[in-house]
């Protein structure tokens, strides 16, 4: 039966790039959103699937357990699972919680993203392909 890689993110200095990061603001969020559903041991899944405007497109939900062959990263006790084809997209990428006027939400900053849509859940890399430069997802967005 195969296993899941587990990391814990720490502030040695370790020339590889963590798998992911989440920011304090983030991970408190998780935390909190963690606590009001009543599921204080689940983890985060994070993950990537074809679609939206710009090629690929990020996903999240809460899991109580990773499935085998994730990587788990752990971040002072916030768990994240990240299967292996989304961990090839996403690797160094870091989570943030940004709040604003026009609405918050979770948003990826992903080092391997050269093209995202402007709400921030659409992206493409350097070796995704699209078809429609510089498309629209219907949100108004609009990709830069």
């Amino acid at each position: 039966m195969a296993t899941a890689n587990v990391f814990t993110n720490s502030t040695t200095t370790d020339p590889e790039p963590p798998a992911m990061t989440l920011t304090p603001v983030a991970e408190a969020k998780l935390r909190e959103l963690m606590h009001q559903r009543n599921i204080p041991n689940y983890g985060l899944r994070v993950f990537v699937t074809g679609g939206g405007c710009s090629g690929l497109q990020y996903g999240m939900v809460f899991e109580a357990q990773p499935r085998p062959f994730d990587t788990v990263v752990e971040q002072n006790g916030v768990r994240l699972f990240i299967d292996p084809t989304s961990l090839i997209y996403l690797h160094g990428s870091t989570i943030d919680f940004v709040d604003s006027l026009m609405g918050g939400g979770f948003k990826i900053d992903n080092p391997t993203a050269v093209a995202s849509c402007g709400c921030g859940h659409s992206f493409r890399t350097k070796d995704s392909s699209t078809t429609d430069e510089g498309a629209s997802c219907g949100s108004g967005c609009g990709c830069h």
